[in-house]
């Protein structure tokens, strides 16, 4: 296709692909994420062009087949969706793709075997938008993924692409801060700071050279919202970033990606390529006079490269490490030049803000967390995947409506929110709206949007030693607090898991904590302590436990549970015999087991075999 030189070819091109495309007639759309290919999507579309080629339908019904990026609802892949009638079948393998073709492409049948079956209810939903996964969801950022061929500009002009860029560039820059500002849109990758402030205070400073970044780092464990935006939909990032530079008077933009993100890096590839051929970037875009191109750089894989100065320095060669917070990045950001540093997901909501306006955009949320949030819902939940909802729904709607409630049929006990560096939020706060103020009141932070679900078998200490733990691994080492404060925490937290602790320990904890929330030289260190601070808030009784008593009361950490047979349960099945690797059961068949202590190695097997719950921890 052409380079497109005007708005008003533009909008000419977009009104003749929109014209090609054949509605009614049947389509496949293939989830192409990371987590369905791993799973053997690439099979299935291999199977899918077999079969539609073996049975001629290329000729008799033209079947449209496109890979698209991750639905979202990626414990059940590989996803395929039959349109029109809007079929969504889920872990679908290679020997299915005949019947599918067959039944329901030729047929209209519904297979039902393929479809999804509500945990709870069991009842059997077809149809892709009545799926409770997906019906509680409000789609802004995630708008095409799994609509669209992400490596297809095509697809992306078809759904209004680059129309909030044609519509920005007749508009004066200050025209587009002022929109930005009155949309309420705050940085969607962690600190939640307003996004037109931030750029009007990069306009404020006077230079000649500036520079628009996008965050595509994404270090949190279970996080992976930046990485199905950069793969599904990298045109919408791009968008934005343009928007972005041209508002603040920036030519040159740049995409840090995290280097274990490689189809990401793949499809922004393909994106910026096409981009420059049709005349996205470059030069005198779409005849405005305005210059602007973008660079990917990939990361080396450091976590503390998700702090805004340390991500720079990364970016200019230089070993990743945090400056003092008192330099700011809009005014001495990359290279010592004014620089504008958002996420992947606050690019992407730019080009719709830009093309139905503020008022549009701030209809949803709360009053101070405008919009709606990716969130990663993973952990102890029937529903795990990829969600987008307005900001302000309660913990509890999230886990139950839209995850489906807690893995089998287990009580709900907590969820961690915003990273390592984020908190953990009891059940009896479950009608907690989840936006940027109240998250960060109840102790935790909204982070770049993971969510992780805990059941009653969560041991809470454990947990705070996960994390801790982890950020002593990622921690740059640079300041004191960070580097011999987390390493300090985490020896303790080992000790109390594993029977050493005293009571002591919990106000030595609660120094560290101080030390680091406040002597620490970034935000990454100062938000470091959360995780001890809000577990010792709402689950202190579980550090007493352990310190006190001597018990965990999850029955998780090994040196304080002891696995006994209840001679009045067991049946004698010899099951658990069987299957315990370390052969300390014994017990004749129909008879009573028991357990040798001294030579149990607490795996627990012997618990999750047993069909008559006769094996208990003491």
């Amino acid at each position: 296709m052409s380079t497109i030189k005007s708005f008003d070819q533009l909008e000419k091109t977009r009104e003749k692909l929109r014209a090609a495309v054949k509605k009614d007639l049947p389509s496949v759309l293939i989830c192409f994420g990371t987590g369905c290919q791993a799973n053997g999507a690439r099979d299935v579309a291999k199977a899918f062009e077999e079969e539609i080629g073996k049975q001629g339908l290329s000729v008799n019904v033209t079947i449209g087949l496109k890979t698209t990026g991750c639905h979202g609802y990626c414990e059940n892949g590989p996803l395929v969706v039959v349109r029109p009638q809007d079929i969504l079948y889920l872990r679908v393998k290679p020997k299915d793709v005949v019947e599918i073709v067959e039944k329901t492409i030729k047929g209209g049948e519904v297979i039902d075997r393929l479809i999804y079956k509500d945990v709870n209810t069991k009842e059997a939903i077809a149809q892709y938008h009545s799926i409770p996964f997906y019906s509680y969801q409000k789609r802004i950022a995630l708008r095409n993924i799994g609509n669209i061929d992400p490596t297809s500009i095509e697809d992306y002009i078809i759904q209004d692409g680059y129309k909030g860029l044609a519509k920005a560039l007749a508009m004066e820059p200050e025209a587009i801060i002022k929109e930005v500002e009155a949309s309420g849109l705050r940085g969607r990758g962690g600190g939640g700071f307003p996004a037109g402030r931030k750029w009007r205070s990069c306009v404020a400073v006077k230079s000649d050279v500036r520079y628009v970044i996008c965050n595509g780092d994404e270090g949190d464990p279970g996080a992976f919202m930046d990485r199905s935006i950069m793969e599904g939909d990298p045109h919408s990032v791009i968008e934005g970033m343009i928007i972005g530079g041209y508002a603040v008077g920036a030519h040159q933009g740049y995409i840090y990606v995290r280097d274990e993100y490689p189809l990401a890096v793949k499809n922004l590839q393909s994106a910026l390529v096409a981009a420059r051929e049709m005349g996205f970037l470059g030069k005198n875009i779409l005849g405005s006079k305005f210059d602007f191109d973008i660079k990917i750089s990939r990361g080396g894989g450091a976590f503390v490269c998700g702090e805004s100065s340390a991500l720079m320095r990364s970016l200019e060669g230089k070993v990743g490490e945090p400056r003092a917070k008192y330099i700011r990045s809009v005014e001495k950001g990359l290279y010592d030049k004014p620089s504008v540093l958002n996420n992947v997901e606050t690019w992407n909501n730019v080009p719709m803000i830009i093309m139905n306006g503020s008022s549009w955009y701030a209809g949803f949320g709360t009053e101070k967390s405008k919009g709606t949030k990716v969130f990663s819902l993973v952990g102890k939940v029937n529903n795990t995947g990829l969600v987008e909802v307005p900001m302000g729904i309660t913990i509890r709607d999230l886990v139950e409506k839209i995850g489906g409630g807690v893995l089998g049929g287990k009580a709900f006990k907590a969820v961690q929110t915003g990273g390592p560096s984020g908190g953990c939020i009891p059940k009896d706060l479950a009608d907690l709206p989840i936006d940027f103020d109240s998250l960060t009141k109840a102790g935790s932070m909204m982070g770049s949007g993971g969510i992780i679900v805990m059941d009653e078998n969560t041991c809470m200490v454990d947990v705070a030693k996960y994390f801790i733990g982890f950020l002593v691994e990622e921690s740059c080492g640079k300041c004191t607090p960070c580097r011999d404060g987390l390493p300090r925490m985490h020896g303790i937290l080992n000790d109390i898991t594993e029977g050493k602790g005293k009571e002591s320990d919990i106000d030595t904890l609660m120094e560290l904590c101080d030390v680091l929330s406040y002597g620490a030289l970034c935000g990454l260190g100062t938000s470091a302590a959360n995780p001890v601070l809000s577990t010792l808030r709402y689950f202190k009784d579980e550090y007493i436990a352990h310190i006190r008593d001597k018990k965990c009361p999850a029955g998780v950490c090994k040196a304080l549970i002891t696995y006994r047979i209840d001679p009045k349960a067991c049946t004698g099945c010899m099951l658990c015999a069987k299957k315990c690797p370390s052969e300390c059961i014994t017990g004749e068949k129909k008879q009573p087991h028991v357990i040798d202590e001294s030579k149990c190695i607490r795996c627990g097997v012997c618990k999750d075999v047993c069909n008559f719950n006769a094996v208990n921890i003491i």
